[in-house]
């Protein structure tokens, strides 16, 4: 590929690239030293597993490796420890280093989903943060200034609104800044959130003689109401390790018109090939339900395999379409103190299952007639169990449990 046609291919799905002129310049350098661009992007370890929004990112870095550059995933062993306080009106709560190192187990296993193996540099930054000492992190501390960090829109809101900033959440865009240094990176990816913390890294790689990396970010993608950034906290998140069937049915709850920013941030579709998509549903010729579910089965076959994504499709059909029964769903046995009833409490029992929150939840769904045992409406707070019943099948909302007897 041309350095246009390369340019043209990596601007797709990005917010920003600062600056393509120097991206420019650097793909051509490279060129001529015959070596591939050093591709940063950093993860913090702080939750298990990742989901679509996380995958954004690491599709760019496909994007880079798609060019035959090096893709190096940091995960932040350090930084995670500090706690990111982008978009934050508190402190984060602190983790231990040994659930940093549990959860980064976990990563190192599904970004293979997506990057190529072989082009990808696994890091952790404590191999060069940990080794600072104490006249290393008083010298990486006077690299900034209070005022400059204060410019973080977040600390500046926090600070406005009277609430506190711990010291240590300085440290965190510093030593981000710091890891661009170790890495000797030309390029670092993150999302527009991060825009402070990717420009203070250009700043540090020049305090140190380093070509400034060009810094690249992608937007943040919506979760599945449209309206939040993509979160496990809000529960509006598509998990890249639940089931194909769940996944499938999470992609076809979006909006018609979040569809395409998936299909543009989740997909390696051209953008031309989106506008052709568009103009299908515009004109009549596609229904938009159809042009979903190819997402859906796009999506799924990038971490479960065609074969998956086909079947949760069909689970989609079967159970939301068909109103069907589906064929795996939790199980569990009826709880000791309901047996030997005539009758049982619904509500109580839906709380058991773990398809309820609370009471006041089972009662809300029973009075808005969205329970069903057994395939049959329920709403009395009171069942009779069936005296030959071997088991109930309960659909709490689209939610369902088997219970044994």
């Amino acid at each position: 590929m041309t350095v246009d046609q390369q340019i043209k291919y990596l601007r797709k799905g990005c917010a920003e690239i600062i600056s393509e002129a120097e991206l420019r310049a650097r793909l051509v350098q490279c060129a001529k030293e015959g070596r591939p661009l050093r591709v940063k992007a950093g993860f913090d370890p702080t939750a298990p597993d990742l989901h679509l929004g996380h995958t954004v990112l690491v599709r760019k870095m496909k994007h880079f490796q798609d060019l035959g550059h090096t893709a190096i995933f940091l995960i932040g062993d350090v930084t995670g420890l500090i706690g990111d306080p982008t978009g934050r009106n508190t402190t984060r709560p602190p983790m231990t280093r040994e659930q940093i190192l549990e959860n980064a187990e976990t990563y190192k296993k599904q970004v293979f989903k997506i990057l190529d193996k072989e082009k990808t540099e696994i890091r952790f930054n404590g191999e060069w943060l940990l080794e600072l000492g104490t006249l290393g992190m008083i010298r990486l501390c006077s690299k900034a200034t209070i005022a400059q960090l204060l410019e973080r829109e977040d600390f500046t809101r926090r600070y406005k609104q009277g609430k506190p900033i711990s010291l240590h959440e300085f440290l965190y865009p510093l030593t981000q800044a710091q890891d661009s240094v170790a890495l000797r990176a030309d390029v670092e990816l993150g999302g527009t959130d991060q825009m402070f913390n990717l420009l203070l890294g250009r700043e540090f790689q020049a305090s140190h003689g380093q070509p400034r990396q060009i810094v690249a970010t992608v937007p943040i993608l919506e979760g599945l109401d449209g309206v939040q950034k993509m979160s496990k906290s809000l529960g509006n998140y598509i998990g890249i390790c639940e089931p194909p069937e769940v996944m499938y049915r999470k992609v076809m709850q979006i909006s018609d018109d979040l569809m395409f920013r998936y299909y543009e941030l989740l997909t390696d579709l051209s953008l031309k090939e989106i506008e052709s998509l568009k103009r299908s549903v515009a004109d009549g010729s596609a229904h938009p339900m159809e042009i979903k579910k190819k997402l859906a089965i796009r999506i799924v076959a990038d971490f479960h395999g065609r074969a998956a994504a086909s079947k949760g499709g069909e689970a989609f059909r079967r159970v939301v379409q068909n109103k069907g029964v589906p064929e795996e769903m939790p199980e569990m046995s009826l709880p000791d103190e309901m047996r030997g009833l005539g009758a049982i409490r619904i509500d109580k029992l839906l709380r058991a299952t773990g398809l309820a929150k609370s009471g006041a939840e089972a009662n809300r769904k029973l009075r808005a007639n969205a329970v069903s045992v057994n395939g049959c409406k329920h709403r009395e707070m009171s069942y009779d169990l069936p005296p030959d019943a071997s088991e109930l099948v309960l659909k709490f909302g689209k939610k369902w449990a088997r219970v044994r007897l």
